[in-house]
């Protein structure tokens, strides 16, 4: 039997449906962040590996939410919702949610070759506005992109959406672990990005043709955006989701930002520490560090030492995106440190007074 098809249990031949999702964490499953308040753009929150892009007055809360789709397996969304709205968009204002590929994952689209493969997106999406949205890919290697629209047809009802993108023959993608294509679910967009005609083939990025018709669903403070269920796959179909188990989801999103699981080292000054930090798994690159909250090291005799909040950085002895990085922590504020003596930070659980390091696209 051919290693692309499978015997169903009645008989029937379907395709072999593992590994086809392009999308990490499309069922919103992990959300090492937790929920994110006062976000602008650039901002991850709520659900990894999914973040808000805005200009103008928008600000919105990132959160992992259990409102889903009825009867779909589905358990988690991602919710944005809008806290400052921006009910007159400027011409250059713009809000949309983004996902991000390595351009070493997208090797099988064969982008910029005669073969190129034609991709479907398909997700589940609840929203408090009507009317038209714009979904874009962008191509970050070759300033390219492709938009489509669909329709939201009921407000605050989820609805099942299913795009399909032919493949591009121009502008192959770096074979690297660099940013080399964002899916964009547009939310608003002033003229600047409105005035052209949607590009609905494969072009030379054009900004007034990226997403021409797009609701303003940014408008109200009252207004949620609700999104899960997200499938990127090869083909002109598309096929039930692929619901992975929340290991691989989260081992998968420790490529891109993590919390320390231990960090022991040695007082390098009164006011500094030296340790090892040791994440769950390698970075896709050299992550940047902060802390969440204050750090407490303890010196493993009686005494706590409170370092102030965002003062890490990487000094020598790391390779890059290594699972254990070499760490300066200064700035500590409640007591001097003994030098020379060993110093120990246990991994709190919860979203406050930790070590992170982000290596996101």
């Amino acid at each position: 039997m051919p290693l692309s098809k499978i015997q169903g249990i009645e008989g029937q031949v379907t395709p072999n449906l593992s590994h086809r999702n392009l999308v990490i964490n499309g069922a919103m499953q992990v959300a090492q962040r937790g929920t994110v308040t006062g976000a602008t753009d650039g901002t991850y929150g709520g659900p990894d590996r999914f973040s808000i892009n805005e200009t103008g007055d928008l600000v919105v809360t990132l959160s992992q939410d259990t409102d889903t789709p009825t009867g779909s397996g589905f358990s988690n969304s991602m919710k944005i919702d809008v806290t400052t709205a921006d009910s007159s968009l400027a011409a250059g204002d713009f809000a949309y949610l983004g996902h991000r590929f390595e351009g070493q994952d997208l090797q099988l689209l064969k982008k910029g070759t005669s073969s190129a493969e034609s991709v479907t997106l398909s997700f589940w999406i609840k929203t408090s506005v009507t009317g038209t949205y714009i979904l874009q890919i962008y191509d970050n290697d070759n300033s390219r992109h492709i938009s489509k629209s669909y329709t939201v047809s009921s407000a605050d009802t989820w609805e099942h959406k299913t795009i399909t993108f032919a493949g591009d023959t121009t502008g192959t993608l770096d074979d690297d672990n660099a940013y080399s294509l964002q899916l964009y679910w547009w939310l608003a967009a002033g003229s600047t990005y409105t005035a052209g005609t949607l590009a609905t083939s494969w072009a030379s990025f054009t900004s007034a043709n990226a997403a021409v018709g797009q609701v303003n669903a940014i408008n109200s403070t009252s207004n949620n955006i609700y999104i899960t269920g997200v499938q990127l796959e090869l083909g002109e179909t598309a096929t039930p989701f692929e619901h992975r188990s929340y290991g691989d989801e989260l081992f998968s999103c420790q490529r891109y930002y993590s919390h320390a699981l231990t960090v022991v080292g040695v007082g390098a000054s009164t006011t500094s520490v030296n340790a090892w930090a040791t994440f769950p798994r390698q970075f896709r690159a050299t992550p940047t560090y902060s802390a969440s909250g204050a750090l407490n090291f303890s010196d493993g005799y009686s005494t706590d030492y409170l370092q102030s909040s965002g003062a890490v950085g990487a000094i020598n002895g790391a390779p890059d995106g290594s699972p254990a990085q070499f760490l300066t922590f200064s700035n500590f504020s409640s007591a001097n440190v003994t030098q020379g003596r060993f110093m120990a930070f246990p991994r709190n659980l919860s979203n406050n007074n930790r070590l992170v390091a982000d290596a996101e696209l």
